[in-house]
């Protein structure tokens, strides 16, 4: 087999293999015996079939594929030897590819264009000054935690008055032009409504200070004009049945509830964080204070490394990419989505394969590496903050590694907590590596400055 490749701009290559007879004919010989012991062919005994026949009937397939084989093997094995930095994978040449002849024992030659990553040097040093946000925890941070505490213990209690954003629940009639119950009309028995949400002003207000047993007449197209979903679903019928619906209706009410946050007890601190693990309310608030630093340190870690990338994708300057062979590799891979796809997304696309390199050479700089360990911490930490999201704070750490280990069953997961664990491991390394230019914010600040990314 001979192998030349071409580079003369550095980022298109130009790969030749032309595979002879020699190469694969042994390997081809020895599949069709294979062949030939295993076929089951009218006429003769397994194994005993004529070897014409054989190749008659295999021959061409097993050809091809073993040309296939060995063409992928001597491909690749060629990259990995010269250490050809190749982007995506080979595409065939258009222009210089001759029609392959497999019928015939001449030689057969393919002729790949390979996209291979431009040099560079991505390097950070102590020289290099990179802005770290501590963000802290502040009391109105605190009080905001408390809130939500307070809200997710709550509870709905009845009343006798609304105020806003009480719920009601009430029986609706649909009226007729003098206002009486239409005979036949709609009807809905226990409708909830929450008037708060209602859209127009002189609707919402026809609810203002009503109590148990009061009538309201209101009409609900205009209660939530353009919004025949909405509509639909208080009056429990289809959205194009309401499409036409102009009438007004009545709603006597029968219950009014009105949600009240738990109070900042004994009985919330245990809800929260265990029973008997807090005593009062500024335990409370210190061990809320507490809980929220690992959060913040991460969200401080993600704006850092966004701020790394900023500088060393600068410091690097613009690369240079074979642009043409990779929008046919996009369309390649997304043949259902068309020429426009490739076009709308090319740019975006060649910005995440800079970083890509850049953090492929930091990673390797700072000789990160990844173990077994460092994604379960990953799919552990990941299900301890989904847990959280629903106030669960003290799931034990038995549960935290099985939900981990059967995270990491799922392939479709791995890939991206693996992602994780580098993005975490370089963080760490590279807070170490250059100067920090270290400044303290409030979330509000930080939130903002994350919103103008």
């Amino acid at each position: 087999m001979n192998i030349q490749f071409e580079n003369p701009d550095k980022v298109n290559g130009l790969m030749t293999l032309t595979i002879e007879k020699a190469d694969y004919e042994e390997k081809v010989e020895k599949a069709l015996k294979n062949y030939r012991k295993r076929a089951q062919i009218p006429g003769f005994r397994p194994g005993m079939a004529p070897m014409s026949m054989i190749k008659r009937q295999y021959g061409m397939s097993v050809k091809v594929d073993e040309v296939n084989r060995l063409l992928g093997e001597k491909l690749y094995e060629y990259i990995r030897e010269n250490k050809i930095q190749m982007l995506g994978e080979p595409l065939p040449n258009e222009e210089k590819q001759k029609p392959l002849d497999f019928e015939g024992d001449g030689p057969l030659e393919f002729v790949f264009d390979i996209a291979v990553a431009p040099e560079f040097k991505a390097e950070l040093t102590n020289k290099d000054k990179v802005d770290y946000y501590h963000i802290e925890v502040d009391d109105k941070l605190i009080d905001q935690q408390v809130q939500m505490y307070q809200s997710r213990g709550g509870q709905y209690e009845k009343v006798e008055t609304y105020q806003s954003r009480d719920m009601l629940k009430g029986d609706l009639r649909e009226l007729d032009a003098e206002g009486n119950t239409k005979e036949d009309g709609i009807t809905v028995s226990e409708a909830i409504m929450m008037p708060e949400y209602i859209k127009v002003d002189d609707q919402k207000k026809l609810f203002d200070g009503c109590k148990l047993g009061d009538i309201i007449t209101f009409n609900p197209k205009k209660a939530y004009p353009d919004n025949d979903s909405e509509v639909a679903a208080l009056l429990k019928l289809k959205k194009e049945d309401v499409a036409e619906l102009t009438a007004d209706f009545s709603y006597q009410v029968t219950e009014i509830s009105r949600f009240v946050p738990a109070a900042v007890d004994q009985k919330l601190f245990d809800q929260v964080f265990g029973e008997g693990a807090v005593k009062d309310e500024k335990e409370f608030r210190q061990k809320i204070a507490d809980s929220l630093k690992p959060q913040l340190i991460i969200d401080s870690d993600y704006k850092f490394l966004q701020d790394v990338r900023a500088y060393v994708e600068k410091k690097v300057g613009k690369l240079e990419f074979p642009e043409a062979l990779l929008k046919r590799m996009m369309l390649n891979n997304n043949k259902d989505k068309g020429a426009d796809y490739v076009e709308k997304n090319f740019e975006g696309s060649i910005r995440e394969l800079e970083w890509h390199l850049i953090k492929e050479q930091l990673v390797a700089t700072n000789e990160i590496k990844i173990e077994d360990a460092d994604v379960k911490s990953v799919a552990k930490e990941a299900a301890r903050a989904q847990f959280a999201q629903y106030g669960m704070t003290d799931v034990p750490e038995e549960y935290l590694d099985n939900y981990a280990e059967e995270t990491l069953k799922k392939r479709e997961n791995v890939d991206g907590l693996v992602d994780r664990a580098i993005d975490i491991k370089l963080t760490e390394q590279l807070k170490k590596v250059v100067k920090l230019n270290e400044k303290k914010v409030t979330l509000d600040e930080f939130n903002k400055m994350m919103e103008g990314k």
